[in-house]
């Protein structure tokens, strides 16, 4: 019987693959990511699937808008995904496709897709994945995959997610379809949501902090140009005074 890696031993993998120091306003996104993918995968009834991807992918590049370093961010996600023993590649792929197949049908495709269990051609063997997912009493289900889901939606049709009354209605609907807990999904959507706010508060409060510390030290530098133009300016007029005496 093979051993589950700890917790210890996939944070441990994560920092030997990434090794530059990680950005302190974002060190606690990437380590409950990371955490939650390892909890996730460790357990006998998790399996993968390209929503889950769309999930991760989309919780990753969301809330690590505005990252610095910029280029750090790719070794990040990498490190992540092969932490928990997966391919980052095959996560942005699958991610991809599924945009792709929302992005070519239409919202209402789409939504009779997820909320009535409709197949849909272009979806391939998505339609075998939803189907599975609903057959199986034992599916796993997690926070990461219902916001794959979400997005999903979000993307198929942002109007009819806007809206509270339609955007209850249609959630409702979709977890009777794919025998979905309501209760968790509704908790994991409200946090999911709040969260965002929460970071582009935060976003926004960082650019307003740079953008100050920018117009400081540009209005240090002109009060130091003009200090320096001043004293060129008097010792030029103690050369013009010196040759004038002589």
């Amino acid at each position: 019987m093979d051993t589950l890696r700890t917790l210890s031993e996939t944070k441990r993998t994560f920092y030997t693959l990434h090794t530059r120091p990680l950005n302190s306003i974002y060190r606690r996104v990437i380590e409950e990511l990371l955490v939650e993918m390892h909890l996730l995968t460790v357990n006998a009834d998790f399996k993968y699937d390209p929503i889950y991807a769309l999930g991760v992918v989309t919780v990753f590049d969301t809330f690590m808008e505005g990252y610095e370093p910029e280029k750090d961010k790719e070794s990040i996600f990498n490190a992540i995904c092969k932490a928990v023993e997966h391919d980052p590649q095959q996560y942005r792929q699958d991610a991809e496709r599924v945009k792709s197949i929302v992005e070519n049908a239409s919202g209402e495709q789409v939504t009779a897709w997820l909320c009535n269990a409709e197949p849909l051609e272009q979806a391939g063997d998505l339609n075998e994945v939803l189907q599975s997912i609903k057959d199986n009493p034992r599916f796993k289900y997690s926070r990461l995959f219902i916001i794959g889901l979400y997005t999903i939606l979000e993307t198929a049709n942002p109007d009819l997610m806007s809206d509270d009354n339609k955007r209850e209605e249609t959630l409702q609907s979709c977890c009777q379809a794919l025998n979905l807990p309501k209760d968790k999904v509704d908790k994991d959507l409200d946090l999911y949501r709040s969260n965002l706010e929460k970071m582009q508060q935060a976003r926004s409060v960082m650019e307003d902090v740079v953008k100050a510390d920018r117009k400081q030290r540009e209005r240090r530098q002109e009060q130091q140009n003009s200090s320096d133009d001043s004293q060129n300016s008097g010792v030029e007029l103690e050369k013009k005074t010196e040759n004038t005496e002589v």
